[in-house]
């Protein structure tokens, strides 16, 4: 039986207390509703009634080491259920007593929207108020508005430490559709950066937090954050004691299976996670209304340290997943390397997008695959052919381990048509192997090892034996139904045989009844079928065919699509009705045998852990390589510096008929910081981003557009980009800009990517340059690598101080316009070393549109007079420019004794062109010098 009999020994399920383990009666046996037993149900209530104001308020400040509350061991009848296990009163009243955000200490004014107090009740936060709502037993609780765009089926649990622990975050994730708990712990700081990128990489669909962190008057700042930028998810405040860490070390003893038990050893001191596990499960639990099976989840902890961070602003001007002119096209990064055949392969490639790795070795493992998969042809479409056929493995997963506490006829039918998508996956494992068994690289030998557990020899031998070797996953919804019916083998279940007989002969003589009418009535009647309707009668004939242009009295709820009818009658209706019950009796008995064969195949059944893992980075890798087929991709490499030969933007050449213009990219710690400049539309924000795809495109383990690229890991990429306005939180164009460089400046360290476009315009330009040089200055300091487009000219001479400061520009050029005698720009799209040579650009653009003429005569002579007051020549002194030289020197002999692969006489050339190139400074700087002194 999937989950063994309970009893006071049993960790199984986490028991409320020690009085009430002991507490379980043999309650009575029931089916689905459509056949009732001996006994009668249990008359105890689900929840008890409303919990009166402040009976609880002792409980809400409770610290998070508190046990949970110890229940009278009084017993009543128990729902039974066809696994064989009953709960508990104690237990079932357990959820009356889990009383949701009813703290005295957290009441609420004006401000705050009173929680109802229903039995159970649950402080929804969404938007500026508070709803609240009983969940339906058998009902998950989700909210139609919070569903975000790909059907988010995340629960996180986040907790802060408190007094000389704040800071200190704790959050555990479980995803509804995949058996697996995500636990994470980590410092963060006062902008709570990390926990709000989490956040939006998660994607949750409802956030738990305790009680005591949004008291009026007294909101934590966290709280406060997440609220405001998630305003589109449901909230939910639960009494502070229910973040246990005892609690939670204790479900994770119970429930992880013994593949992953050694995140025990990694978590048992990281209370705030083991806190947030606690409230997350015991939340799970009832709401859902459905428990985890004792060893069956994969719980893995990750540290903040193993990817790198894309804050959701940053994501979003780099249309990471979300095209930002139109959500619905697939102009995104994850467009362009998204051809995987799974689910669980575009999940992994989704979340690998979002938090790129920084360890180099696994990447370049990564990379080995996909160059593996380039060069053998057979391995590359054999392993198509065998991924595009899984299902999503991890849901299928989620479903069997997941026990629920009544049992249906939906849950009969659900647990039945798992079992067939089991055997249908088991199948493929073999031709998976088959597929890898010739592969060299160490990580797809590695999965290949996975491959060859004998546990799923073991569970598919077990199936067979119960399940018809025909019952397979079927498209169509008749097809499914056949599919279950006849799962089971004959002779097992001589009343199954009897059942089946007799749904074949009601099928049967639907069918027959359907010919006759037809015959009858001289009509192309067909029997069609949809599990809304059960079997009607479709038609496609002409109305003007039909005697007196309508249909027989006989058929009822007619409807029609231009020429095809639907209808049924009333005889049909009740052969329909017969069916149903026959179908509900099938599926019973198939259900008893369902669940008898999985008890016996469920200690097995982790090893679909390994097989959802492999699959879904196979499919992501696979996918990586289709990209790389559909264009010249480059594998790159990692070192201290960053290099692009020939780069291109991954999106535009998937917009774009003819090939974008491709560019090159040098930063080094010598020369880090680059200011770029040039007329509008030369493509300084198209440089950018693609210079942050490109990036992340490495360190995900994919092919570069580029002829040769080398990287430096980013443990953050950070963008400043968009320029609007923001009315949700009454932010202006500047105000917007600041908030985002303040958070680059206050999260930036000397490993961080960061660009930086167009800052510092929002404002009047004395005040706009001025802060844009101090923020120059700060990130000078940092050693980060800084791209910083701007039309601000007098920045290029921050060169001068800064010797790692580099000034780059696109060209442009221009042409006569021999039809209006006039003079146009071309743009290039090329980028050139030096600043911008192009004065007043602005002015020819807002020429070539439809501004009056005498405007633009008067722009250029205002602007003439304006130039020739603020501008000043900045000119470098002979040791500034002695310096420049010296230190360009010393930087390059660093990085070339850091990564240098050359050979001896390649080596002595370019240290040689290296000496020829200082020395040619010097009478530069002499030149100057004289000039000078004359």
């Amino acid at each position: 039986m999937l989950r063994p009999e309970m009893s006071s020994s049993s960790p199984s399920v986490p028991v409320v207390s020690s009085s009430s383990a002991g507490a379980r009666s043999q309650g009575p046996r029931y089916s689905f509703g459509f056949r009732e037993t001996s006994g009668s149900r249990s008359s105890a209530p689900a929840f008890s009634a409303p919990t009166p104001p402040g009976t609880s308020g002792a409980a809400g400040d409770q610290s998070s080491s508190s046990s949970l509350p110890r229940l009278p061991p009084s017993a009543g009848p128990a729902r039974g259920s066809f696994f064989g296990n009953k709960r508990s009163y104690a237990e079932n009243t357990f959820a009356s007593n889990f009383t949701f955000g009813t703290s005295s200490s957290s009441v609420r004014d004006s401000n705050y929207p009173q929680m109802l107090k229903t039995p159970l009740s649950v402080g929804n936060l969404q938007g500026s108020g508070y709803k609240s709502w009983t969940p339906q037993v058998g009902y998950s609780a989700t909210s139609s508005s919070a569903v975000s765009a790909h059907s988010s089926s995340v629960i996180v649990a986040v907790v802060e430490g408190r007094g000389l622990a704040r800071g200190e975050i704790g959050m555990a994730s479980i995803d509804l559709k995949s058996p697996q708990i995500i636990l994470s712990q980590f410092a963060d700081n006062t902008t709570y950066a990390k926990v709000i990128t989490k956040l939006k990489i998660l994607s949750p669909l409802e956030i738990i937090m305790s009680n005591t962190a949004c008291v009026v008057g007294n909101s934590t700042k966290l709280f406060t954050l997440i609220t405001e930028n998630f305003k589109n998810v449901n909230f939910t405040t639960i009494q502070r004691k229910y973040f246990n860490e005892t609690k939670g070390l204790e479900y994770i003893e119970q429930l992880c299976i013994a593949e992953f038990s050694t995140v025990l050893m990694e978590v048992q001191s990281k209370y705030y996670c083991l806190a947030a596990v606690a409230a997350l499960l015991k939340y799970v639990e009832f709401i859902q209304n459905s428990v985890y099976a004792p060893k069956s989840l994969k719980i893995c902890f990750q540290g903040s340290e193993q990817t790198a961070m894309i804050d959701s602003s940053s994501a979003q001007n780099l249309e990471l997943l979300i095209n930002n002119q139109d959500c619905r096209n697939n102009h995104t990064l994850f467009g362009v390397l998204n051809y995987t055949k799974t689910p669980g392969g575009s999940r992994r490639l989704r979340s690998n997008i979002l938090e790129p790795l920084v360890d180099i070795e696994t990447i370049n493992m990564r990379l080995d695959c996909v160059q593996e998969l380039l060069h053998d042809e057979e391995l590359f479409f054999g392993l198509q052919s065998v991924i595009s056929r899984f299902l999503d493995t991890e849901q299928l997963l989620s479903v069997l381990i997941q026990i629920p506490k009544q049992d249906t006829v939906n849950v009969a039918e659900s647990k039945i048509t798992n079992l067939i998508y089991l055997k249908h996956t088991l199948e493929l494992v073999d031709p998976l192997k088959i597929a890898l068994k010739n592969c060299d690289t160490p990580l797809l030998r590695a999965y290949y090892g996975s491959l060859e557990d004998k546990r799923f020899g073991i569970i598919l031998e077990k199936i067979k034996t119960v399940i018809n070797d025909d019952a397979r996953y079927m498209k169509g919804c008749l097809n499914m139904r056949t599919q279950k019916c006849y799962a089971v083998r004959s002779n097992i279940n001589e009343f199954l045989d009897i059942a089946r007989r007799t749904y074949t002969e009601i099928v049967d003589d639907i069918a027959g009844m359907i010919s006759q009418l037809a015959e009858k009535y001289s009509l192309p009647l067909r029997t069609s079928f949809s599990s809304a309707r059960g079997f009607f009668i479709q038609m496609t004939t002409d109305c003007t065919a039909l005697p007196d242009d309508q249909l027989p009295s006989e058929f009822i709820k007619i409807s029609k699509v231009k020429n095809s009818y639907s209808f049924t009658s009333a005889d049909l209706i009740k052969m329909n009705e017969r069916c149903q019950e026959s179908l509900r009796e099938i599926y019973h008995m198939t259900y008893m045998i369902v669940c008898k064969l999985l008890s016996e195949i469920y200690e097995h059944i982790h090893c679909l852990y390994k097989l959802s893992d492999t699959v879904s980075m196979l499919d992501m890798l696979l996918s990586f390589a289709h990209a790389c087929t559909l264009s010249d991709y480059v594998r790159p490499e990692f070192t201290d510096t960053l290099a692009i030969k020939q780069g291109w933007h991954p999106i535009l050449e998937k917009i774009s008929v003819e090939k974008p213009v491709a560019n090159n990219t040098y930063i080094t710690e010598g020369s880090n910081f680059l200011i770029i400049t040039g007329p509008n539309m030369s493509g300084k924000s198209t440089y950018l981003k693609q210079i942050a795809l490109c990036q992340i495109m490495a360190q995900i383990g994919s092919y570069v557009p580029a002829e040769y690229s080398s990287f430096r890991i980013a443990e953050q990429i950070f963008t400043r980009i968009s320029t609007d306005d923001d009315i949700e939180t009454n932010s202006s164009t500047f105000m917007k800009e600041m908030k985002e460089i303040a958070y680059i400046l206050h999260n930036a360290n000397d490993k961080s990517l960061i660009l930086i476009d167009e800052l510092g315009r929002g404002t009047n330009t004395e005040e706009g340059i001025g802060i844009c040089y101090a923020v120059c200055e700060h990130l000078l300091s940092l050693k980060a690598f800084t791209l910083f487009a701007t039309h601000f000219l007098e920045l290029c001479h921050i060169d001068v101080l800064y010797p790692n400061v580099e000034n780059m520009h696109f060209e442009v050029q221009h042409v006569k316009n021999t039809s209006r005698n006039k003079e146009a720009i071309l743009y290039t799209y090329k980028l050139s070393k030096g600043l911008t040579e192009e004065k007043n650009y602005g002015l020819k653009a807002a020429e070539v549109s439809s501004l009056p003429p005498s405007i633009v005569l008067d722009a250029k002579e205002i602007t003439t007079q304006i130039t020739r007051q603020i501008l000043q020549n900045q000119k470098s002194t002979p040791e500034m420019e002695r310096q420049r030289a010296v230190y360009h020197l010393a930087t390059r002999l660093v990085q070339t004794a850091r990564n240098s692969q050359l050979d001896a006489d390649s080596l002595r050339t370019y240290l040689s062109n290296l000496k020829k190139k200082y020395e040619a400074d010097f009478p530069k700087s002499e030149q100057v010098s004289g000039e000078t002194e004359q």
